[in-house]
């Protein structure tokens, strides 16, 4: 059940969008001056990405070192349908071998889901943990920074291009870039044909970098959006255990249930959406034009 307990800030509207505002800043090593700034780091998000980074191998190393041919228990079996419906999913959507892909797509699924988890833990005990250790603010979860989903998509952008550029080759590469989705103009000696070739590329390789850009753009908010949110709803139900009164807290109580409970399933919901899109973009990557 997610809980959060306001303190003093909670006594009146000032005071509770303080307190949200107080939860959405990070522990960073400079204050942003800007949308952009990549010269300031957010500690948090570094620390609990990579915590649930290491989880997520561990886990993933703990039941392979585990796995047995005789009766399978719980932990096994669940590791087992795990992997067996993404080694579905890979297969469904990237042609070739699966040595590498699958496995990404399963590390890709867990690590993301656990980074999401971290939103069910009550909103207040790692700012209060922090606060205890004079660290002032503490944004635990990894999901709702766009560095983090940003990151992720970018890494599966330029995963897209390596394997481009492995299965096609280079030249491959760069012939699709310039002559899809519109196609070329067949050359010949009419210098019409080599000026229409030239602009023909020039727009291709537009609509190329639009498509790409796009594409990791919605893939790296889809992701950042929903936790968003979600993070935010769960410091608005926090609010309501700030009235320190009998219905305020009962509504409390109510809301942050049955908000915990649905929101299992986005943050199941969105590490596969997130997979299932790394899968499709490694899938168009093999893919020939």
């Amino acid at each position: 059940m997610r809980l959060g307990l306001m303190a003093s800030e909670g006594d009146g509207a000032l005071g509770f969008s303080e307190y949200i505002d107080h939860h959405l800043q990070h522990l960073a090593s400079a204050k942003q001056e800007a949308l952009f700034d990549a010269s300031v780091l957010h500690w948090d998000t570094l620390f609990f990405a990579l915590l649930c980074a290491a989880v997520s191998l561990w886990l993933l190393r703990k039941a392979a070192k585990r796995a047995t041919s005789g009766v399978p228990g719980k932990f096994q079996c669940a590791v087992e349908m795990l992997v067996e419906m993404v080694n579905n999913q890979a297969r469904a959507m990237v042609p070739g071998k699966l040595t590498y892909i699958a496995p990404l797509a399963l590390t890709v699924f867990v690590w993301v889901a656990f980074m999401n988890a971290i939103d069910l833990i009550p909103v207040d005990w790692f700012p209060t943990a922090a606060a205890a250790l004079d660290i002032h603010y503490l944004r635990p979860l990894p999901t709702a920074d766009l560095n983090t989903t940003f990151g992720l998509a970018i890494g599966v952008l330029l995963l897209s291009f390596y394997y481009s550029i492995k299965i096609k080759g280079l030249g491959g590469f760069l012939h699709e870039w310039t002559c899809a989705p519109f196609g070329m103009v067949k050359l010949s000696f009419n210098p019409l044909t080599w000026i229409g070739a030239l602009l023909l590329g020039v727009v291709n390789v537009f609509f190329n970098i639009v498509e790409y850009g796009g594409r990791t753009f919605s893939h790296g908010m889809r992701l950042f959006g929903n936790m968003y949110a979600g993070e935010l709803i769960f410091f608005l139900i926090a609010g309501l255990g700030g009235t320190v009164t009998v219905a305020g807290v009962a509504l409390h109580l109510l809301t942050g249930s049955v908000w915990a409970i649905f929101h299992i399933l986005i943050v199941l919901l969105q590490a596969f959406i997130f997979m299932m899109l790394t899968l499709a973009y490694l899938g168009q990557a093999h893919s020939q034009h």
